[in-house]
């Protein structure tokens, strides 16, 4: 069973910046592929970002390239998203997913099984 747990969420102002964590609980965490996804109300989740277990590839949605990066540190089984010169569209819950062995290509929330929790983003104009 993967548990993830999110953090790092809150309130921020136009071209503010955040960084959101998540912390994941398989001791082979290096071989999960990780990715960030968003919601709004009344919407699908939206696909963020990913990064691969090795080698380390990424892959951005296109909102928000340029702007959010994802990395992780397999030491701390933590994935991150620092998010830079945001925008009131990203206001959103963000939530965070692993997939065994998967790739970044993989953009449907239906593929990804484990979720963590999510954490509210919300941007202030």
């Amino acid at each position: 069973q993967v548990q993830l747990v999110e953090s790092g969420g809150g309130q921020a102002q136009t071209g503010g910046s955040l960084t959101l964590s998540c912390v994941a609980s398989p001791r082979n965490f290096d071989e999960y592929t990780l990715a960030w996804f968003r919601q709004t109300p009344g919407e699908d989740r939206e696909f963020v970002a990913a990064i691969s277990f090795v080698p380390r590839y990424t892959n951005y949605a296109d909102s928000v390239k340029g702007r959010f990066t994802i990395s992780r540190d397999n030491a701390k089984n933590t994935v991150y998203l620092q998010m830079n010169n945001l925008k009131p569209e990203d206001t959103a819950v963000y939530y965070c997913t692993a997939d065994y062995k998967g790739t970044v290509s993989t953009t449907r929330s239906s593929l990804y099984h484990h979720w963590g929790q999510g954490t509210q983003v919300t941007v202030s104009s």
